[in-house]
């Protein structure tokens, strides 16, 4: 599976590219292509994810300690990463699946290797896209 080239130039087309990426490999049921998509697409949105608070805010519900109430009182903001921020989570995961492919290479395991080496492959060719 490679990219198919897309018309999205905006601060979120490479999420779009994956996410598009992803609904065709699993219409095509290839499961490392799904596998790697998914995997990305999960790294990008935590990268987004605010951290929590340190300091418990008092519980305003009588039914669920802790809870709060209201419309929205559980949501939080997320960061808005930049096009390079993505690429940058992108390029973790690549060279997180190159290391666990050496891992398993050395392992004895050249199929699992050669798996993983195959994911982060198809994942280096969202990172040729313009920048």
């Amino acid at each position: 599976m490679r990219p198919e080239p897309g018309h999205d130039t905006g601060r979120n087309a490479l999420r779009h590219a994956l996410r598009r990426d992803l609904a065709m490999a699993m219409k095509a049921r290839e499961p490392d292509a799904v596998a790697a998509l998914r995997a990305a697409i999960a790294a990008i949105d935590n990268a987004e994810a605010v951290p929590a608070p340190e300091a418990r805010q008092a519980a305003t519900s009588s039914h669920i300690a802790g809870a709060r109430a209201g419309l929205g009182a559980a949501e939080a903001a997320r960061r808005d990463l930049s096009d390079s921020d993505q690429r940058a989570v992108l390029r973790e995961q690549i060279t997180g699946y190159t290391t666990e492919a050496d891992r398993y290479e050395a392992l004895g395991q050249p199929a699992a290797a050669a798996r993983l080496r195959a994911q982060a492959h198809l994942l280096s060719a969202y990172l040729l896209g313009p920048s």
